[in-house]
This record gives C-alpha cells, structure tokens and sequence, in this order.
C-alpha cells in the first residue's frame, strides 16, 4: 500500500508542477504578445511595459484567450491598426511556444 501512496503522490507532484508551469508560460506568453502589441500600437519604453503588463492582467477576466483577445482587438481598432483575430491568435500560439522555450531554458 505504501508503494501506492508513494506512486501517487508523485503523480500528484508531477501534475501539480505541470501546471505551475503552463500558468507561467501563458503569462510570459501575454507579456511577450503586449510586447508585440505595444510595438504595433507604437508604444516605446514605460509605455510598451505597461501595456503588456495590462495584456496579462487582462488574462485574469475569464478563462481562455478571449478576455486577451477582445483587449487587443480594442485597443488595434482604437488606434487604427489593422491586425485580424487570426493574427493576433496566430501570435498567441508562436509567443506561447517562445515563452515555453524560455522557461525550459531557464
């Protein structure tokens, strides 16, 4: 029985630690696009920091990409800057990779 216990509390630990992960990477994904965003929208500095810091906190609405999507989309018509939803979701997939690849790396 002890083996047991054993095995799932790691499976529990490995879970746990999986999701820790995924949570930081989509918010490193968010700045990372703010940061694509800022540069669009033809923000520089303070700036551009702040408006991908308000991207992720706009990720923190609803669940999913919507709540980021619908800012972003506001924020482009707002400006005149014409970027489709398939764009900006195309982005979300590539920075998500990106922010991936640098929490493995460390």
């Amino acid at each position: 029985m002890t083996q047991f216990s054993d095995r799932e509390k790691a499976e529990e630990s490995r879970h746990a630690r999986k999701e820790e992960l995924e949570f930081k990477a989509v918010a490193r994904r968010n700045k990372l696009v703010g940061a694509w965003a800022a540069d669009l929208l033809g923000l520089a500095g303070d700036e551009a920091a702040a408006y991908a810091t308000a991207v992720v906190a706009a990720d923190f609405k609803e669940a999913g990409d919507g709540d980021v999507i619908a800012k972003l989309q506001a924020d482009f018509a707002a400006k005149g800057v014409d970027v489709t939803e398939h764009v900006i979701r195309r982005t979300l997939d590539e920075k998500l990779e990106e922010a991936r690849a640098q929490l493995a790396a460390g």
